[in-house]
């Protein structure tokens, strides 16, 4: 299996802070470990790699509130 090491960089946008994108990846983490579980699925990817491509690939989205408001 071939390790990936996406740019932290590359994954935040203006907007996106670093704290963020990690809740968000963790959170996304979660379900993919619970729909796997819910599946009696076994699978060789880690969910929180799946969870890092699904936003490296922009399948979600991560929304702020803009705090200058």
């Amino acid at each position: 299996m071939k390790m990936r090491k996406p740019s932290v960089e590359d994954m935040l946008n203006n907007k996106t802070t670093r704290y963020s994108l990690v809740m968000a990846v963790a959170k996304r983490a979660r379900q993919i470990a619970a729909e796997n579980e819910k599946k009696d699925e076994v699978v060789d990817e880690k969910p929180v790699l799946e969870a890092i491509e699904d936003f490296k690939n922009n399948k979600y989205s991560i929304l702020e509130p803009d705090i200058n408001e």
